[in-house]
């Protein structure tokens, strides 16, 4: 008898693991991790995304974020973890395609490095100032002839070196000629509190955290940078019009990205749930008039993975050409 007892405990024990490996997914919380502060556009994406997708996973989906290095913390992080279905990112094109360009020796591959799961967005820019503190300038003009006049006087805030609010900056001062000094701070709160309070001139910001203080009044909005004006933001002319730069855009892209080799059953499910909450009539709607982001025309891995592939060349050609470093 106690051999047979003995038999059948090592053989519960063994099965243990396999029964563990087994069980369905999700069956514990799983985390968005974002590379980027609280209010930030990333931060305030992922906690809109995390509530439905609780509801549709049936466990809790949490936002985590770890800062720092334009979001190579996170990303680096994310690129090393297990893909085993509890862990994923909201990365940008600032994260995975602009830092490519910006950094010499990233700690991953931002293409390979990576499962895309889902694209999720375009993201604009918008050229704010601080009608109070600098009421010289009403439009694009007044900044570019401000800027001409004084070269290199008129600074912009940015959320952080190789952030993309940094290369909207300096591919706007490439394409007009102009030179404006670039003035990073760590995330949205600080670079933001710095145009209110007057610290700066500028914030090339992205549309989402933008659009509440535009409303309020508290910021003016002289420009945005896609190719067509944004509904959130009615009477907002594009950078293109306003500051007489034809073809002139500069928008990001978020997108769900996973640790690489995330098993396809996995993919599969997420990338479905993600999908259907972005077809939601009051999610769209929120994305659009709330955020001035414009939803994805296909949301799917394989067309996220050319949409990147695509933005990692462009990209390395605008950093290139905008001059613009981390150094």
């Amino acid at each position: 008898m106690p051999q047979r007892l003995a038999a059948l405990l090592l053989a519960l024990l063994l099965a243990a693991p396999v029964a563990a490996q087994e069980a369905p997914w999700p069956n514990r919380p799983i985390t968005i991790l974002g590379g980027f502060p609280n209010g930030s556009g990333v931060d305030i994406y992922a906690r809109k995304l995390a509530e439905p997708l609780t509801r549709a996973l049936g466990q809790p989906v949490v936002v985590d974020n770890r800062t720092g290095a334009g979001g190579n913390i996170a990303s680096d992080h994310v690129a090393k973890a297990r893909p085993d279905g509890y862990l994923f990112l909201l990365g940008t094109a600032g994260t995975h395609a602009i830092n490519a360009a910006l950094y010499r020796n990233l700690p991953f591959d931002p293409m390979r490095d990576v499962t895309h799961v889902a694209l999720l967005g375009d993201v604009p820019n918008v050229l704010l100032v601080n009608p109070e503190k600098r009421p010289q300038y009403r439009n694009c003009q007044d900044v570019v002839t401000a800027a001409r006049a004084r070269p290199g006087q008129l600074n912009y805030a940015s959320t952080g070196n190789g952030a993309s609010t940094h290369l909207a900056g300096a591919q706007f001062a490439a394409a007009l000629g102009i030179e404006l000094t670039h003035v990073p701070y760590r995330g949205q709160p600080g670079a933001m509190q710095a145009l209110l309070s007057g610290d700066v001139d500028l914030f090339f910001n992205q549309s989402g955290p933008s659009i509440g203080p535009v409303r309020q009044g508290q910021l003016l909005a002289l420009g945005v940078s896609m190719a067509q004006p944004v509904p959130a933001l009615p009477g907002v002319p594009t950078l293109a019009a306003a500051c007489n730069l034809p073809g002139f855009e500069s928008s990001t892209w978020y997108g769900l990205l996973a640790p690489p080799g995330l098993p396809a059953p996995i993919l599969t499910r997420m990338h479905a749930e993600v999908a259907k909450i972005l077809a939601q009539p009051e999610f769209r709607a929120w994305l659009v008039e709330n955020q001035g982001i414009s939803p994805p025309a296909d949301t799917s891995p394989e067309a996220f993975r050319r949409v990147h592939a695509a933005d990692i060349a462009r990209w390395g050609e605008i950093v290139r050409k905008s001059g613009a470093s981390v150094d």
